[in-house]
């Protein structure tokens, strides 16, 4: 890709563990920062809550609800304790609830746990996925989404632990690496705006498979 595309590490967003209160607009104005200067944002986690303030950044600069592509085991949309709530299993449901993602045009891929609220996501969850393939799960994912701008976040635990052990809730029954990559490029029609990798743990990792898969993930969303 860099052949092609200029590509630059802008490094990391630092944040100060002892004041949780100031990470959400940390991020925010990390994100602005590179935003402003016309660059789309590859972003990598650590914990997928940061995808929310990234969210908020893009939706700011494109000044419109986005649609989000999801790929994750579990929805993240389970009922949080305010708004300033740093929480990895709660930050779509306050995505939708700010406005800064459009349930209607979004879509969750790879997800197998359950929650009473999937805040009108619609879902590809894994066992369709396992059934009609990543063709068909493609083909949905291009018809829910069109022509919106759209935020692509995927989280390693999309696939199976077989394929990414070194994650923080890994479960069983999820793509493997070849469906999820697949999929991932086959969205070039798609209006992405921005894109994250997160999850990946390196300390539960073995012999950096998970590292890997998240590496081919990230260099087929450039």
């Amino acid at each position: 890709p860099f052949e092609d595309l200029a590509v630059a590490d802008y490094g990391d967003c630092w944040l100060d563990p002892h004041a949780p209160e100031t990470i959400t607009p940390a991020i925010v104005e990390h994100a602005r920062t590179i935003l402003h200067s016309g660059a789309t944002m590859l972003t990598f986690g650590g914990d997928h809550y940061i995808s929310y303030p990234l969210l908020r950044a893009h939706a700011e600069k494109i000044g419109r609800p986005l649609a989000l592509i999801h790929f994750d085991a579990h929805c993240d949309t389970w009922e949080d304790e305010g708004p300033n709530t740093l929480n990895h299993g709660t930050m779509f449901r306050r995505a939708v609830v700010d406005g800064l993602v459009d349930p209607k045009i979004s879509v969750q891929i790879g997800i197998r746990t359950f929650n009473d609220d999937f805040m009108g996501i619609p879902r590809l969850d894994a066992p369709w996925v396992h059934q009609h393939g990543p063709a068909a799960a493609l083909a949905r994912i291009l018809e829910i989404v069109g022509e919106h701008p759209a935020y692509v976040t995927f989280d390693i635990d999309c696939l199976d632990p077989a394929y990414a052990p070194g994650t923080g809730t890994p479960v069983a029954g999820g793509l493997t690496s070849a469906q999820a990559l697949q999929i991932v490029r086959g969205l070039a029609p798609v209006n992405i705006v921005g894109c994250d990798v997160v999850e990946v743990s390196p300390p539960y990792d073995h012999a950096d498979i998970t590292a890997l898969a998240a590496a081919h993930v990230a260099c087929d969303l450039l």
